[in-house]
């Protein structure tokens, strides 16, 4: 059963349960609201909190953890989308906060303009991406988070905060990532710049190499990651800097096949055939490892720092000093050759500098992220705790939107502000009407 509201949103009794992405999370709310503006969504918060029902918020559900799990309202923003305005003097963007990052670049793009830095997939929500702490990987530049100047807020008690360094900036210090505990954000006002290029370089190393020559490789490109195959001593790394042009993206015959047929198709196949077989997937590795070859082209940035990710899978990603890498690394190596594990997915290493914000993963430190996978469905009990032991030893602080088993002691000793953002949600949210099972984990009650 569903009515529409005052305005053009919708409100519906929740039929079948939401899952996420991976399927590793479900949850079967009461009713399900889709505003269509700002005071719609105010408006809902307020009805849930007369009601006595809790509220969250749900983008596309690419989160492994239940951080957006309700059995009260589930917001769905797929009507508050588009952008709001540009302004080319501030050289700023302001977008509504279900608008996918896809739609978001494709626009931009289209006027001229772009991100400093992103992601490598583009299907989030810009809220539920900035909320969780989406990163790519960057010398200088940082999170999507970092590049917010200005967010709108819906509060517990229905009032709209407008939050930026000068507008309620103890808000805009700790929302930016916000894990959906301090209200929800009806839109965002994101930095831009006018559009690049980047060349993008990637070449497969062995390990000792990479390993050996890391801070080098970081310190001598704007934006470095690689990825290591387990069971193997190969990488494959990408390299990407800005660049003069002119552009000279992949042919589409040779990008097809990179992108979709090996990356893609051929994954998926390889994947099944280990989960069903695990024995295979060592050989499987060695040679995935030495199927993608080294290539170079320019493009303007999304369609450099993004590509499709069509094999689904559950992942878990610590944020560890980036001075500790490298040790965790070899251990995470070591612990793999030792052990029965079989992982056919490849673990992935991506940095960022410090930042200032209270939640962010990489907040008061420059950091190494160190992230591991493993195919939908094979059971990751036995890899995730071997990997998050060796991250916790290092200091390591678990990505918001993965797969983790840390609770609000831990995360206390690992974020030096995580006193200020508790003390902030009691003030703007003192009854709990944003909080599920998951946030009692991680934030405490």
């Amino acid at each position: 059963m569903s009515r529409t509201t005052a305005g053009s949103g919708s409100v519906r009794t929740a039929g079948s349960p939401w899952r996420n992405w991976a399927g590793n999370v479900t949850s079967r709310p009461a009713r399900e609201v889709s505003p269509a503006s700002a005071e719609e969504l105010a408006e809902a918060v307020r009805r849930a909190a007369e009601d006595g029902l809790r509220v969250k918020t749900v983008g596309t559900g690419h989160s492994f953890t239940s951080i957006a799990a309700t059995d009260g309202v589930l917001i769905r923003p797929g009507l508050l989308t588009g952008i709001r305005r540009i302004d080319r003097e501030a050289m700023t963007v302001t977008v509504e906060s279900g608008t996918p990052l896809k739609r978001l670049n494709v626009a931009l793009a289209r006027e001229g303009l772009s991100l400093t830095n992103m992601g490598d997939i583009m299907e989030q929500t810009v809220a539920g991406a900035t909320s969780t702490g989406t990163h790519g990987t960057g010398r200088e530049s940082a999170s999507i988070a970092a590049q917010i100047r200005e967010l709108e807020l819906v509060t517990a008690s229905g009032e709209l905060l407008t939050c930026s360094e000068k507008e309620n900036p103890e808000v805009f210090a700790a929302a930016r990532i916000g894990l959906g505990a301090l209200g929800v954000i009806t839109a965002i006002t994101f930095a831009v710049e006018p559009v690049f290029l980047l060349t993008a370089r990637e070449e497969p190393m062995t390990f000792d190499r990479v390993t050996s020559e890391f801070d080098a490789l970081h310190a001598e490109n704007e934006h470095f990651e690689f990825y290591w195959f387990p069971h193997t001593d190969n990488c494959n790394t990408k390299r990407n800097n800005r660049s003069a042009g002119p552009a000279a993206p992949p042919g589409r015959i040779s990008g097809w096949i990179e992108d979709e047929l090996l990356s893609n198709g051929i994954f998926q196949l390889a994947c099944s055939l280990g989960r069903a077989v695990p024995p295979v997937i060592p050989s499987i590795a060695q040679v995935s490892s030495r199927a993608l070859s080294a290539r170079t082209y320019t493009d303007i940035p999304y369609k450099v720092f993004t590509s499709p990710r069509r094999v689904r899978f559950l992942e878990m990603e610590y944020a560890l000093p980036r001075e500790a890498a490298v040790t965790a690394l070899r251990e995470l190596k070591a612990m793999v050759e030792r052990s029965p594990l079989k992982v056919s997915f490849p673990v992935e290493v991506r940095m960022a500098p410090a930042d200032d914000i209270a939640l962010s993963t990489a907040s008061g430190r420059e950091t190494a992220y160190i992230a591991v996978h493993l195919y939908k469905g094979t059971p990751h009990r036995a890899y995730f705790t071997a990997v998050e032991r060796i991250m916790t030893a290092h200091g390591g602080r678990p990505h918001w939107g993965k797969v983790h088993t840390r609770d609000a002691a831990y995360l206390s000793e690992a974020y030096p502000r995580f006193a200020e953002f508790t003390a902030l949600r009691d003030r703007l949210d003192p009854d709990r009407l944003f909080a599920n099972d998951h946030l009692r984990r991680v934030l405490g009650d």
